[in-house]
């Protein structure tokens, strides 16, 4: 399969104008940036403190304190700071820029003189720099912060934060590499291999290019960097101080070279964090072979691993994938970080090949997952993403208790709110790619293009009622007729998509490339194409290798994956059943959470008021007609504490 170059289209070039994707841009803008700013300051009654900007505070010297919380909190700010600067991009702000410059000189004051950057390591041991690099996060602070520095630069043109992050990326590239003297060695947190990318795209220093690849290359070597380091230390470990077992090498992806690497192991996040730095490698760089490790990999999460809201990672045990289909509804993880991730790489993958499943993996976590880990109001979160709760066990059983009936205000290792803010912040990055003479749609949000191709500047305007109507809009505009292609996906949910150019219908049979219709011709001023991607509401089953949703279907409708709660039908949801044959209807009702599309049918419940106080008996009845409704799945939670469940038993 050929691959294609395409280029990431800057935010500048694109304008959202959605009915339901502008006001998450304007929630994180004017709601969420600001909470989370209050929330780094230690500004929220009643919560965790964050202790990060505080941090900065003692390490920078401008007052007096120990360190406070997790050896990583550095994170949370560099994270913050690139969606800020993802929202000046499109919407500039000088209190919010003046707010974020503030920031950017305390972290610079917080910097050493040879480069090195990290509150921990300076306030609390600063002779122990780079002596558990599988434990303690400095490379992946130091990423982070390289994203926010690359991304700030982009936006404002400002240099300082992007100045001080060069000079850090200098010292790494001192201490790490194959050279006598320098640590052979490699992040126990991968982030920072993404990170010096983006460092390379923006200073055009090979260097730095160099330095992730010499990351991922190293990874999984032997003997193994991880164990050596750990056995000197003593066997001891940041997080337990006594003697800890051997290090878990899939746990962070290190069992194996990554191209001699086929299933997704271990810390999800981590994983898909290391996937995106392979994939940006092998666009960089040709490589085939860190290619074909990419697309088995891909496979593997995409055909074996993920659940259909797009969240990855089905244990709390160490935040992991397990194993093929080991879907578990009630004790999943799906932490947000890992759908974030995902995206990320998805979206690599994209780059290079036009395959519609990348863009359809984009599309899934986006609507159901990540917009899901965040109240309407934008001041609540999930960390863990369940596809089924019962409050009750929720508190009571120990291996439950990961899983919330609703949404905090913050938490201790808070990474997951920051990384959803700067997710939405970017999203026009998401939507378009180009190549030298395509331009391809990915997604279908609201929104204005102005791109280059054969030196030809292009004007797409894309209006669209999606996800709760499948029509699709685009207008063009040009200066004077020219020949180029553009290319939409046809989403894989949809069985019978129309297109029409100028009014005249375009055949679709046939003429699809890997799940997108490419047209190249002479387009002219004013050529409008219109899509339309008919919606129903279906029932949905699993592999039957997904022992958890055996006999079980869930519903979608467009790119939405719905949900069961108590709220609409009543407690006990695991008592609710779907015919097979269900008749479902969709309808907009404006009373339900500001208005929302709702599907209803009718189902059958168990009748539990005849039980008595009887545990087992044989069956004696049948379960009762009812009448039941389903929202989309990211709207679960924001009416209280209660039942939910996305996969039902059917009859």
């Amino acid at each position: 399969m050929q691959t294609m170059a395409a280029n990431t289209v800057s935010l500048q070039q694109v304008r959202i104008q959605d009915a339901f994707w502008s006001k998450y841009e304007t929630l994180i803008r004017d709601t969420v940036l600001p909470y989370q700013w209050k929330a780094l300051n230690d500004e929220l009654p009643d919560t965790e403190p964050s202790y990060a900007i505080h941090n900065f505070q003692v390490a920078a010297g401008l007052k007096e304190g120990e360190f406070g919380g997790m050896v990583f909190q550095d994170s949370d700010l560099a994270k913050w700071l690139e969606a800020v600067a993802y929202s000046l991009a499109t919407h500039p702000d000088a209190a919010l820029e003046q707010l974020a410059d503030e920031a950017i000189d305390l972290i610079v004051r917080a910097q050493q003189p040879d480069g090195y950057l990290n509150t921990y390591f300076t306030i609390k041991e600063p002779d122990k720099r780079w002596t558990n690099i599988q434990d303690c996060h400095e490379l992946y602070c130091a990423g982070h912060m390289m994203e926010a520095a690359v991304a700030y630069y982009q936006a404002t043109g400002k240099r300082a934060l992007l100045d001080a992050m060069c000079k850090f990326a200098d010292y790494i590239d001192t201490v790490f590499g194959p050279e006598a003297g320098k640590i052979q060695g490699y992040p126990g947190h991968q982030e920072i291999e993404l990170a010096l990318v983006k460092l390379y795209h923006v200073t055009g220093e090979t260097r730095y290019l160099q330095l992730s690849a010499y990351f991922i290359n190293q990874r999984g070597q032997s003997p193994s960097f991880f164990i050596e380091e750990w056995t000197q230390r003593g066997g001891v470990s940041h997080w337990s101080k006594g003697p800890t077992p051997k290090p878990d090498l899939k746990y962070n992806q290190s069992h194996l070279p990554v191209r001699e690497q086929s299933e997704a192991v271990g810390h999800a996040v981590r994983a898909v964090y290391m996937y995106t730095a392979m994939a940006d490698l092998a666009r960089l760089t040709g490589d085939q072979s860190l290619l074909d490790a990419c697309r088995r990999l891909w496979d593997d999460i995409s055909k074996r691993q993920m659940y259909i809201t797009g969240g990855i990672g089905s244990t709390h045990h160490g935040e992991a994938f397990s194993f093929a289909y080991d879907l578990p509804n009630d004790t999943v993880y799906a932490e947000t970080c890992a759908s974030v991730g995902l995206i990320f790489f998805a979206f690599r993958m994209l780059q290079m090949e036009a395959k519609r499943e990348y863009a359809d993996v984009i599309e899934r976590a986006l609507y159901n997952l990540i917009i899901g880990s965040m109240t309407l109001d934008g001041q609540r979160y999930f960390y863990v993403n369940p596809l089924e709760v019962w409050p009750e066990a929720s508190e009571k059983n120990p291996g439950r208790r990961h899983v919330r009936p609703v949404r905090q205000k913050w938490f201790g290792c808070s990474c997951c709110p920051p990384n959803l803010a700067r997710l939405i912040a970017s999203l026009g990055q998401y939507i378009y790619t180009v190549d030298k003479r395509t331009l391809y749609t990915h997604l279908f949000i609201g929104s204005e293009i102005r791109a280059t191709l054969d030196d030809v500047e292009v004007h797409l305007k894309q209006t669209s009622l999606l996800p709760w109507d499948g029509q699709v809009q685009f207008t063009l505009s040009l200066a004077a007729p020219k020949c180029f292609a553009l290319a939409w996906r046809i989403p894989g949910w949809c069985a019978n998509a129309q297109l029409q150019v100028n009014g005249e219908a375009y055949p679709l049979d046939g003429q699809l490339q890997n799940g997108y219709v490419i047209i190249d011709r002479v387009w002219q001023n004013g050529d409008r194409i219109e899509l339309n991607f008919p919606m129903t509401a279906q029932l949905i089953q699993a592999n039957p290798q997904i022992r958890a949703d055996a006999g079980k279907v869930a519903i979608q409708r467009g790119p939405l994956v719905y949900c069961f709660e108590e709220a609409d039908n009543g407690d006990l949801i695991a008592a609710l059943a779907l015919s097979r044959k269900a008749e479902l209807q969709a309808r907009f009702d404006a009373s339900v959470l500001g208005g929302t599309v709702v599907i209803e049918g009718e189902g059958w419940r168990e009748d539990v008021s005849a039980w008595h106080d009887e545990l087992y008996r044989p069956i004696t009845q049948q379960p009762k007609p009812v009448h039941i409704r389903a929202i989309p799945y990211h709207l679960w939670g924001n009416r209280g504490s209660g039942e939910m469940a996305v996969w039902l038993p059917v009859q």
